[in-house]
């Protein structure tokens, strides 16, 4: 980590958006700190200068989660960052996506953290500042800090904690201070959430300039992640980093489980959803004032999914991210040729692929996972099936496509495109007439027209795609919306996730889980696994409890970057990065070709892979670092 001894202020243009350097400088050309925190005026830029550290998790190639996973494949000629992690090439001379020196993709957090540290130790001076607007950006400032290092913390494991600012003559020590226990950074980072909730507005008021800025809700709920984080198998409990010491001989790791965590856990998540419905966030469902199309439930459901994510502010957001705008990834995860008058588009590239092993984990329309279903032929589900009428608001009636697209949830068809699958909107509203539907074999619209623009497994990301985009003959009009950094969903999750493994599955854990399956047009959990379940009593147990409200949420949270920390969090990284990356034959042209499955890369994922390496560079030039296990 570099000391500053210069700043470069920011002003942001609109906030979180496009930022300069600060115009108006000292006689001797450098921007002070003084200088900065003279007005009121001086001191918001200073403070949107904290914020455009967040990272941009609306662009695809600079959500880690996104890339460096195994929920999305790319064609081999894609260079993202990110994705060389996926392929197994992470490394510690010139890691990928590092966050903690802010290169090769990453932001560097920690200057970040520095300069919240700053703004903490000056805005006081700020003469024309209110309390109650004082006291407002303290505490988003530090909100701001707190993310931070968490976002390093998931991402390193136990780290070193940027407290304050080191003055100039400050010792080695100071300077360089040593990694904190894993237990001591989660109480860090969230005395630092404490500290900022109070002082946080409840909800944005002045929606035109501050959309996007920090409230209670979202401190609470960040609050909630972290400790259901800190209470999960990778830090609490575990026995892999029980030698991981410090250079001082400090154990990092505590490896011995406490259930406390999760009564913490549990308890802040509790806050969190409590605190977020009393200022009205909801599950979202689709009924628009102004509508002037009649769609069927079918469809309607599919759109309760569909746009929780998409519809830009709806009831379900509770942190929706200003600083990165959901636009290029929707051009990304939307095929080429939808509209079968419009083929020589080439602004859909359609390029962002889930894997095979995604869309088998969707359950069936009985809503249990299809190896359990006892009604779903599991053994056949890549035969040949003719779509017939009762599916066409699902499928292209008379299209022949694979059994394993027939009689899934809906989220099933809310969150994916596929070859004879409908692909709802996008300039067509009336669910009665001829939608737009996927066709992907080789020579069709959707296949391989270049090595860059298509999908590598025949799946696409439908559900980050707004329906109110427009297909032309040359542009694709695109709807941005503030990536999705927080839905109200996850939190019920997170909550039942934790109550599971403190109380069992009681009436608690059921009702937020029966909550947002309920919105996805699926029965109970009580039912589905009673009525359609190999293992018919697997809910009645912690440990069936915990399997499905994981499944849940990977379900649920598909494609917006939680799948990528789950597994990591619950030590399920290890087991799922482990399988190969599969998808359909592309190159043929008939459906009993193309429905064949394909191995595309085999991941490999270890133990020393759960967190990142710390940079060759950072150890030469602080020896109180050490590198992590396995590096």
């Amino acid at each position: 980590m570099k000391l500053k001894k210069i700043l470069y202020i920011l002003i942001l243009s609109t906030p979180f958006m496009a930022c300069k350097k600060f115009l108006d400088i000292t006689p001797d050309n450098v921007a002070t700190i003084d200088y900065a925190f003279r007005l009121r005026s001086t001191a918001e830029r200073y403070l949107f200068t904290c914020y455009n550290y967040l990272p941009a998790l609306g662009a695809f190639e600079s959500n880690v989660a996104h890339t460096a996973g195994d929920e999305f494949w790319l064609p081999a000629t894609h260079t993202s960052l990110g994705w060389r992690i996926a392929r197994g090439g992470q490394n510690k001379s010139n890691s990928y996506m590092n966050y903690w020196q802010g290169n090769n993709g990453g932001k560097d957090l920690y200057e970040g953290i520095r300069e919240c540290n700053v703004f903490l130790d000056n805005v006081g001076k700020v003469p024309d500042l209110t309390e109650y607007e004082r006291n407002r950006w303290i505490a988003e400032v530090k909100f701001l800090k707190a993310y931070y290092h968490y976002y390093v913390f998931r991402m390193y494991g136990p780290i070193a904690l940027v407290k304050v600012n080191v003055p100039v003559n400050a010792g080695v020590e100071e300077v360089y201070p040593l990694r904190s226990p894993v237990d001591d950074c989660v109480n860090y980072m969230t005395a630092l959430l404490d500290e900022a909730i109070p002082n946080l507005p409840e909800q944005i008021d002045n929606e035109v300039n501050e959309l996007g800025r920090v409230t209670k809700a979202i401190a609470l709920a960040v609050k909630a992640e972290l400790l259901v984080t800190a209470a999960s198998p990778l830090f609490n409990g575990n026995a892999d980093y029980t030698g991981f010491r410090d250079p001082e001989g400090n154990a990092l790791f505590n490896p011995v489980y406490d259930e406390k965590k999760w009564v913490r856990a549990r308890d802040a998540a509790k806050a969190a959803l409590e605190f977020a419905e009393s200022k009205g966030h909801k599950l979202y469902t689709f009924n628009p004032a102004f509508f002037q199309y009649k769609i069927s439930d079918t469809t309607r459901i599919q759109m309760n999914i569909r746009n929780a994510v998409c519809d830009k502010w709806n009831s379900e957001i509770i942190w929706g991210s200003t600083n990165s705008l959901a636009g290029s990834i929707q051009n990304q995860a939307t095929p080429r040729g939808l509209d079968p008058a419009r083929t020589s588009n080439n602004q859909t590239i359609g390029n962002i692929a889930p894997p095979l092993k995604i869309a088998e984990m969707f359950y069936s329309k009985n809503g249990v996972p299809i190896r359990e279903d006892k009604e779903y032929d599991y053994a056949g589900r890549f035969r040949l099936r003719s779509v017939t009428a009762p599916y066409r608001r699902y499928l292209q009636e008379g299209y022949v496509t694979a059994s394993l697209n027939f009689d899934r949830e809906p989220r099933y068809y809310a969150d994916l495109g596929f070859d004879g699958g409908i692909w709802y909107g996008q300039g067509v509203f009336d669910d009665s007439a001829n939608l737009f539907f996927v066709s992907s074999k080789k020579g069709q619209p959707a296949s391989a027209q270049n090595e860059a623009s298509y999908s590598v497994t025949g799946y696409w990301a439908k559900k980050l795609v707004n329906f109110n985009n427009v297909i032309d003959a040359t542009a694709y009009t695109v709807q941005r919306y503030p990536w999705p950094m927080i839905r109200l969903a996850s939190i019920y999750l997170l909550y039942a996730e934790a109550e599971n493994e403190v109380s069992g599955p009681n009436a608690n854990v059921m009702k937020y889980i029966n909550m947002v399956r309920e919105r996805a047009g699926l029965a109970s959990v009580e039912l589905s696994w009673s009525g359609y379940s190999r293992n018919p009593t697997k809910y009645t147990t912690r440990e069936g409890m915990r399997e499905i409200i994981r499944t849940e949420r990977l379900i649920e949270l598909a494609f917006e970057g939680q799948r990528f920390w789950d597994l990591r969090r619950w030590k399920e990284a290890v087991n799922e990065l482990n399988k190969p990356i599969t998808g359909w034959d592309l190159v043929q042209d008939d459906a009993a070709s193309y429905y064949r499955e394909k191995v595309i890369f085999n991941q490999a994922f270890t133990t020393r892979d759960y967190f990142w390496p710390i940079p060759e560079s950072e150890l030469l030039s602080n020896k109180r670092m050490n590198q992590n296990p396995g590096w």
